[in-house]
């Protein structure tokens, strides 16, 4: 590595991540100089000896590097000044690569990457992962997208790190390779930020760069991902595995995980190996049992036994706002699935009931709604609507399920709380004994959230309020106070989740 003490380097974006970054910076004796939009993020870090910049279209003068945040596009007016100024511009997860690799840093040597990403299911399978390699006794952490910094994790000295990485920190990651990477599935999503589809599956497959690579069968994307990708490639279905892959074996009148990738036996044709049984899963359904095996095929790359991965899924508890109910009674469940950012999250989302009053809504990044719509008309018994792009699914509901009742509550031009309570009241007199109020926005919050886990609380306050004021006995999501989204900047706005 170059010595760091010669270096002058521009931190964009001062939240979380970036103050970490700062800190491995200053460690390093480097020069730094933080750009953030917000005065009072910039505020945060007036202990350390920084330069700090509200412009957030020049470079200082003698940067010799740019460490972004993923809010920042390639197209931004920071990135196009660092281009045109012949300075690299990379993201945190690039950074904690390249210091990896460094004796001083890391004096063990660099540690092992056992990556995700994918549209959805990244925070869940990361969890999972985790929960995995800590039950087979490994210095195991997960970090990146899900919430702790990668350079933290580093300074930690951990030696296996559960990476979530998001496209846009993908993006900004030129050398990244990790151990193992998968791609879960790739669906529209952040169209807006990546400019195209391909673009966007481009920067997924660079999960795929190191010795294993692994993907979802099940979706047509990911798996074509895989089968582009160098090194050892690994499958996983939830069908009957193949030889090479991982899947659910459903004989003898249980369900369950089973390699047929990993396991010591040798030969193409041998016996799968049990890994854990489906009802352990949780959570249940269709996108909990993909995300485990995907766990359990990152987990076994790296020669985990089998009885360590039953265990970690066991031991693995979801996170708020996946799915949480918030209060029930009278026969109506009000379900706070804020995490569903965008149509494909959503459409796992309303597949898990029967009868469903949905409160959708947000920013749609480019994305389309009809097929989420014309796959689920059956089973809405109404839709309230609330958002920047509420339009777009006003649209698609008439098109696609005219007889759905549609309530459409405004956009939070007084107030976040005043549209969410509106849409838990409008949700109430839709429901009936038997349904489910299901908040699953398909869509980003940053309209009138902070982040999802902010909209998602405002959704169990007003589902709490309205239940009691019908005579509902509400149960509060014990985990309601979640951390905001990683890696939001001050600006520009974006959705790290992808």
């Amino acid at each position: 590595m170059a010595d760091w003490t010669t270096r002058h380097v521009l931190v964009a974006g001062a939240r979380r991540t970036g103050a970490s970054v700062v800190d491995v910076l200053l460690e390093l004796g480097a020069r730094v100089t933080v750009a953030d939009g917000d005065p009072a993020q910039l505020a945060t870090l007036s202990d350390r000896d920084v330069a700090a910049t509200t412009d957030l279209e020049t470079l200082p003068a003698g940067c010799d590097l740019v460490v972004t945040s993923p809010g920042f596009r390639p197209d931004s007016p920071l990135a196009l000044a660092a281009r045109d100024a012949g300075v690299e511009m990379i993201g945190e997860p690039e950074l904690a690569w390249r210091l990896g690799q460094d004796r001083a840093v890391c004096p063990d040597g660099p540690p092992a990457w056992l990556a995700v990403t994918g549209t959805n299911g990244k925070t869940t399978t990361t969890g999972m992962l985790e929960a995995i390699l800590l039950a087979a006794g490994l210095d195991a952490v997960a970090c990146g997208n899900i919430g702790l910094p990668i350079v933290d994790a580093l300074r930690a000295g951990h030696r296996v790190l559960a990476v979530e990485l998001s496209s846009f920190q993908l993006e900004w990651s030129p050398s990244v390779a990790p151990f193992a990477g998968a791609v879960l599935n790739v669906a529209d999503d952040h169209l807006d930020w990546h400019g195209s589809m391909a673009a966007y599956a481009a920067a997924k497959a660079r999960v795929l760069r190191g010795r294993v690579a692994v993907g979802g069968l099940d979706d047509e994307r990911a798996a074509g991902l895989l089968r582009a990708a160098a090194g050892r490639r690994v499958g996983f279905t939830r069908g009957e595995p193949g030889p090479g892959e991982l899947g659910i074996d459903t004989g003898r009148g249980a369900r369950r995980l089973v390699d047929r990738a990993f396991d010591d036996a040798g030969g193409e044709d041998r016996r799968p190996v049990v890994l854990a049984e489906v009802a352990d899963i949780v959570p249940p359904g269709p996108p909990g049992e993909a995300n485990a095996l995907a766990a359990a095929a990152l987990a076994r790359s790296y020669g985990i036994p089998a009885e360590a991965v039953a265990a970690g899924l066991r031991a693995y508890a979801p996170g708020a706002h996946r799915g949480a109910v918030v209060a029930e009674s009278g026969g109506v469940r009000w379900v706070d699935d804020s995490k569903a950012t965008n149509p494909h999250a959503a459409a796992a989302s309303l597949a898990a009931h029967g009868r469903v009053v949905w409160v959708a809504g947000g920013l749609l990044k480019g994305a389309a709604v009809d097929d989420l719509v014309l796959a689920n008309a059956g089973r809405l018994a109404g839709a309230v609507l609330l958002g920047a792009d509420r339009a777009r699914f006003r649209e698609a509901l008439a098109r696609h399920a005219p007889e759905v009742p549609v309530d459409d509550v405004g956009g939070g031009d007084d107030g976040p709380m005043d549209p969410m309570l509106a849409a838990a009241r409008s949700a109430a007199t839709m429901a009936r004994p038997g349904d489910v109020v299901l908040l699953a926005p398909a869509a980003a919050s940053m309209d009138m959230f902070r982040d999802y886990a902010e909209r998602g609380d405002a959704f169990a306050a007003a589902a709490q309020r309205v239940a009691g004021a019908s005579g509902m006995s509400a149960e509060p999501d014990p985990e309601a106070d979640a951390e905001p989204e990683p890696g939001a900047v001050s600006e520009p706005a974006a959705d790290p989740s992808s």
